[in-house]
C-alpha cells in the first residue's frame, strides 16, 4: 500500500526563504498573501487532497475510464471527488475575484498544485485543463464569452479542454486541417477531428467547453492560418442553461501506459450534418498565439507533475527502505542484519532522489515566482525582465523536470528491488503516469529547440545573461559560510563557468549553422536545469544557516537541507558540468551515417 504526506515544511521552507512570502505580498492585489493564510491554505489542501484524492489513485488506476454506448465513465468516487474539490472552492484559487475566483498568486497555486498531482495524477488532468481554457478566454475572450463560460469553468459546474492535436499532424499543429465555416448568424461550424484529447469527455460535470484550433476559409498554410473556437458540448442557452447537443462524438478512448483513469479522446467535431457550433476567440487567424497562453501555463503545470511524482516516488522508496530488513553491514558480525537503509548503494539512491526533488521544488517555484512578478509588479520594465526571466525558465521546468521525475520514479521501484516490479506495490503506476511527461505539451525535445532557438537569444541574451550574473553572485556568500560550504562553491562556480561557455557556443555557431546548436540543444537544457538546481539547493544552504545562527528551532530538517545541498554539489553538478563536451561537440557525430547505416 502506498502512503503520501504532504511535503509541507519543504514547500513553506521554499516559499518562505527562497521565494519571500514578502514579495509577494507587496504586489498589488496579492496584500492577502501573509504566512498565517498560505499555512492554512496548504495545511487544509494537503489535508482535503490526502482524505480525499488520494485514496482513488490506486483504484482508478486499476479500473480506468470507459467508453460505453457512446458515453464516458469514469472510476468510481472520481465524480464525487471533483465535485466536492469544486464545492471547497479549490478550482477557482488561481482566478480573479470578479469571475469567483480566489486570486491567489500563480507561486500559492502552484504549490497547492503539486500536492494535487501528487494524490491523484489522473484526476488532476480536468482543473488543470481547465485552468489553461480559463486563462485563454480571460486574456483573449470577448466578454460576452467570459460572462457564457468563464464562471462556470471556475466553479467546476463545466471543464475545459486543449484540442490541438490531429492524427497526421502530430507535433506540427500548422499541419492541421480541422475546419471553421461562418454562418449567417455569426457563429462558427466546426467540423474535423482531434486525437489525444485529455478529458476531452467524461461524466464529472453536466457540459465540457472545448477550446479548438482550425483553419478559416482562405487561411494561409501553416500555423499562421489557424484560429481559435469555444465549442461546448452542449450548446449553451442566452439564459446559461444548456441546449441541445452540438455534435462533439467521443470516437474513442486512448489505450494508454499511465494515467489510465483520465480519459484521453478522439473527438469528433460535427462530421455528422453541418458542423459543431463555435464562437471565434479573439480575432481571425491569432488562433496559436491565444492557444500559447494555454500551453505556457499548460508546460509549468506539467513541469511540476515531475516535482510532484518524484516526492511520492521518494517518500515511498524511503518508507520501504526503512522497512525492509536485507544483509548485513559491510564489516558488521555475520549475523547482524540492517534495513537496506543501511546499505550504501540504497542511501545513494535515496539521497539523490531527495537532491533532485528539493532541486525540481525549487525551480519549478521559481518559475511560478517569476510569472506572478510578469504579471503584477507595478513597475513596467521589471514586467518585462521578470518575463523573459520567466521563458528562459518554463521550458527547463517542464523538461528536466519530468525526466528527473521519471529517473526518481525508476529509482523507486530499484529500491524496491523485485517486488518494485509487481503492480501491488504501487510503484510501477508512479513510473507509468510520470512516463507521459516528457511527451506532453510539446516534447522534451522540442521544449530544447524552443530554449535555445527563442528563449536564449530573447532580449538580446538578457534573461540567460542575467540568471548566470545572478548565480556567480552568490559566491561571496558560499565563501564566507566557512569550510562546509568550501566544495559547493567550487563546484557550483565550475558549473556555471561551464554553462556560460555552453551559452556562448550555441550563440556563435547557432547562427552559422542552426543544426549546430540543435545538435546540442537537449544536453544544454539539462545542463541548464542542473545548474540551476545546484544555484538553488545552494541558497537553500545558506538560508538554513542563517536560520541556525539565529536559533531556529527545526536544527535537525535544516541541518538536512544543507547536507542534501553538498551532496547535490559533490555527486549531482559535476554531471551537468560535464554536459559542456556534448553540447559543444556540434552536429558532426549525429550526421556521420546515412539512414539506411543506422
Amino acid at each position: 500500500m502506498t502512503v503520501y504526506v504532504p511535503p509541507l515544511k519543504d514547500l513553506r521552507f521554499v516559499l518562505r526563504h527562497l521565494i519571500g512570502l514578502d514579495r509577494l505580498a507587496a504586489l498589488p492585489g496579492y496584500e492577502h498573501i501573509e504566512t498565517d493564510f498560505i499555512d492554512a491554505i496548504l495545511d487544509e489542501a494537503g489535508k482535503f487532497l490526502t482524505d480525499v484524492w488520494f485514496p482513488l489513485n490506486r483504484s482508478g488506476d486499476i479500473e480506468g475510464s470507459h467508453l460505453r454506448d457512446g458515453v464516458v465513465v469514469t472510476p468510481e468516487g472520481f465524480k464525487d471527488a471533483f465535485q466536492r474539490m469544486a464545492r471547497a472552492g479549490w478550482l477557482g484559487i488561481p482566478f480573479p475575484e470578479q469571475y469567483g475566483g480566489g486570486n491567489m498568486p500563480v507561486t500559492i497555486v502552484t504549490a497547492v498544485g503539486e500536492m494535487i498531482n501528487a494524490t491523484n495524477p489522473s484526476l488532476a488532468m480536468a482543473p488543470g485543463l481547465t485552468q489553461g481554457a480559463v486563462d485563454a478566454l480571460l486574456e483573449h475572450g470577448s466578454e460576452e464569452l467570459k460572462e457564457t463560460f468563464v464562471r462556470r469553468l471556475i466553479t467546476g459546474e463545466w471543464t475545459g479542454t486543449m484540442c490541438l492535436t490531429e492524427a497526421q499532424a502530430g507535433s506540427d499543429v500548422g499541419a492541421l486541417t480541422t475546419k471553421a465555416t461562418q454562418s449567417d448568424d455569426g457563429t462558427w461550424r466546426i467540423k474535423g477531428t482531434k486525437i489525444f484529447i485529455s478529458f476531452g469527455d467524461h461524466d464529472l460535470t453536466d457540459n465540457i467547453i472545448h477550446l479548438v484550433l482550425a483553419r478559416t476559409p482562405d487561411s494561409p498554410p501553416g500555423t499562421k492560418g489557424i484560429s481559435l473556437f469555444v465549442v461546448p458540448k452542449y450548446a449553451v442557452n442566452d439564459d446559461g442553461s444548456l441546449g441541445e447537443f452540438n455534435a462533439v462524438q467521443t470516437v474513442s478512448l486512448e489505450h494508454k501506459m499511465g494515467i489510465k483513469a483520465s480519459p484521453t479522446a478522439v473527438l469528433s467535431f460535427g462530421d455528422q450534418g453541418e458542423g459543431s457550433i463555435g464562437y471565434l476567440v479573439g480575432e481571425e487567424r491569432q488562433g496559436m498565439r491565444y492557444m500559447f497562453t494555454m500551453m505556457n501555463n499548460a508546460r509549468l503545470a506539467v513541469g511540476l507533475s515531475g516535482v510532484a511524482v518524484g516526492e511520492i516516488s521518494y517518500q515511498n522508496a524511503l518508507a520501504y527502505s526503512q522497512e525492509r530488513v536485507q544483509g548485513r553491514p559491510l564489516g558488521a558480525p555475520r549475523d547482524e542484519v540492517t534495513p537496506i537503509i543501511g546499505h550504501a548503494n540504497v542511501r545513494r539512491m535515496l539521497m539523490t532522489m531527495k537532491a533532485q526533488v528539493e532541486a525540481m521544488r525549487a525551480l519549478v517555484l521559481e518559475n511560478a515566482f517569476a510569472l506572478d512578478m510578469a504579471k503584477a509588479h507595478p513597475d513596467e520594465d521589471t514586467r518585462h525582465e521578470y518575463q523573459l526571466y520567466a521563458d528562459l525558465l518554463t521550458p527547463v521546468s517542464k523538461a528536466w523536470a519530468t525526466d528527473l521525475g521519471i529517473e526518481v520514479a525508476s529509482m523507486a521501484i530499484q529500491v524496491y528491488g523485485g517486488l518494485g516490479y509487481i503492480e501491488e506495490s504501487g510503484m510501477p503506476q508512479f513510473y507509468r503516469d510520470a512516463r507521459i511527461g516528457a511527451i506532453y505539451e510539446g516534447t522534451n525535445g522540442i521544449q530544447a529547440l524552443d530554449l535555445i532557438g527563442r528563449k536564449l537569444p530573447a532580449g538580446g541574451g538578457a534573461a540567460i545573461m542575467g540568471f548566470i550574473g545572478n548565480m556567480k553572485g552568490i559566491d561571496a556568500e558560499l565563501a564566507a559560510g566557512g569550510e562546509r560550504f568550501s566544495s559547493m562553491r567550487k563546484l557550483l562556480g565550475d558549473s556555471v563557468a561551464a554553462l556560460e561557455q555552453a551559452t556562448g557556443w550555441l550563440a556563435m555557431n547557432g547562427m552559422q549553422d542552426p543544426n549546430q546548436a540543435a545538435a546540442g540543444a537537449t544536453p544544454y537544457l539539462n545542463m541548464l536545469g542542473t545548474v540551476a538546481g545546484g544555484f538553488f539547493l545552494s541558497k537553500s544552504a545558506l538560508a538554513a544557516s542563517r536560520l541556525l545562527e539565529e536559533g531556529a528551532s527545526d536544527k535537525e530538517f535544516l541541518e538536512a537541507k544543507i547536507a542534501t545541498a553538498r551532496f547535490y554539489a559533490e555527486q549531482l553538478l559535476p554531471l551537468g558540468t560535464a554536459l559542456l563536451g556534448p553540447i559543444t561537440a556540434g552536429k558532426e557525430n549525429l550526421f556521420a551515417i546515412e539512414p539506411d547505416q543506422m
